[in-house]
């Protein structure tokens, strides 16, 4: 009997996060992020991580392997990732960090 298993996380994400990095398909990592400070938990560094939008899209869109999760002020994730963040500048990103759940 095979023991394997496998973890993962379906995340669902904002049509706008999804679209702006779709334009930028040369980035070797994003910046998933939530309106909240809470730790991420639900992986460990080498698991799936996959993409989900909203209804009535409602589809698994795209997926990547977790590497870790930070608490960040947008200031400085910005820093960290500029476009990888999902915005085209600073601006939309505040607005968007704290936008929460639809």
């Amino acid at each position: 009997m095979d023991n394997r298993s496998l973890n993962l996380v379906v995340a669902v994400t904002d049509d706008d996060w999804f679209e702006m990095l779709r334009r930028h398909q040369n980035l070797s990592e994003v910046n998933f992020w939530a309106p909240s400070a809470a730790n991420f938990r639900a992986l460990q560094p080498g698991e799936m991580f996959l993409f989900k939008l909203h209804a009535p899209r409602n589809v698994i869109v795209g997926g990547g392997i977790f590497a870790y999760a930070n608490s960040l002020p947008c200031s400085l994730a910005w820093e960290a990732f500029r476009e990888a963040n999902g915005a085209g500048n600073a601006g939309p990103h505040r607005p968007l960090s704290s936008r929460g759940p639809k």
